[in-house]
């Protein structure tokens, strides 16, 4: 007899930066006008009317890091809370996703994560200006062709994003970057694109916000999550809030292992992933590449 989808062993998962979408939180807001009073919040933390860009802003003015960021979080923060209460016993978040995963699993408040996904977001700004980084999609090479390609190339470049099998995204100077995808598609690649980003998110191009976003989260006292939380830097899962406060430090200028992080989660027991918030099904897409047995949902609009 098949399980039924209640007794299943269920993940909340959270996007990060690309799931912005114009017009986000409108049709949301509209449905449940009390949310207006956490878009109230957030302007005052911000310092900017998040919700106007948010619901008017058009894509260029979406895609500014340091207002994706915010403006993404708060989005999957307010679809979890339209949605009635449901049990689930995991979260993880892709990159900026896992301040929202952490605040889902009762890490810090609503609040808390906005403050630092703020600094985040900011410091991450400074630091694409003072450098010339970008990153590139690669399909349809293995993971260890990837990390092999780019240990050959002079100059900072590295696998950033393991998205899912045949799915990784580069990350580092543009120059390095450019011989890396010319090196790819001599290698078979399908697709080596450098991508339209900031800069060279989860590569050592970052490491100046580091400091920064380092006092800012040892800043706030983390409490133990009410599940488990999987987390980018090495795809495990962790209770401790100590640990979960290092890796979060870490994962700045680290790779998001996100098809580990599933993988593990599976092998743990994870039947039922619901991706909340964002545009269209991103996460879920890259579930079904990597275990297509998996039982995804979506929480939108």
């Amino acid at each position: 007899m098949s399980q039924s989808i209640e007794s299943m062993k269920r993940a909340l998962i959270f996007p990060g930066q690309a799931a912005q979408f114009e017009g986000m939180g409108s049709n949301l807001v509209t449905k449940f006008p009390e949310l207006n009073s956490l878009l109230d919040n957030a302007n005052d933390i911000l310092g900017f009317d998040i919700r106007k860009v948010m619901f008017e802003g058009n894509a260029d003015e979406l895609k500014r890091t340091d207002v994706t960021q915010p403006a993404v979080f708060i989005h999957s923060y307010l679809v979890l809370t339209s949605h009635e209460s449901v049990d689930f016993e995991a979260v993880a978040g892709h990159s900026l996703g896992e301040f929202t995963a952490l605040v889902a699993a009762g890490v810090m408040s609503f609040e808390e994560g906005l403050k630092l996904v703020k600094t985040r977001s900011s410091l991450m700004q400074e630091a694409c200006a003072s450098t010339n980084g970008s990153m590139a999609a690669i399909i349809g090479l293995d993971d260890d062709v990837v990390e092999s390609i780019c240990a050959e190339i002079d100059g900072e470049v590295v696998a950033a994003n393991y998205n899912c099998p045949g799915q990784l995204v580069i990350s580092g100077e543009m120059s390095a970057l450019e011989a890396a995808t010319a090196k790819m598609t001599e290698a078979g690649a399908r697709r080596a694109m450098i991508l339209s980003v900031g800069g060279a998110f989860h590569s050592a191009l970052m490491s100046s916000a580091s400091e920064g976003l380092s006092n800012a989260i040892n800043a706030i006292n983390f409490s133990a999550p009410k599940c488990a939380i999987y987390q980018n830097v090495d795809a495990k899962a962790y209770t401790d809030p100590e640990m979960i406060k290092a890796n979060l430090i870490s994962q700045l200028d680290s790779s998001v292992r996100w098809t580990q992080t599933i993988q593990n989660m599976i092998a743990d027991g994870v039947e039922e992933f619901i991706e909340v918030g964002g545009k269209g099904n991103i996460l879920n897409g890259m579930i079904r590449r990597i275990d297509r047995s998996a039982n995804t949902e979506a929480w939108k609009e």
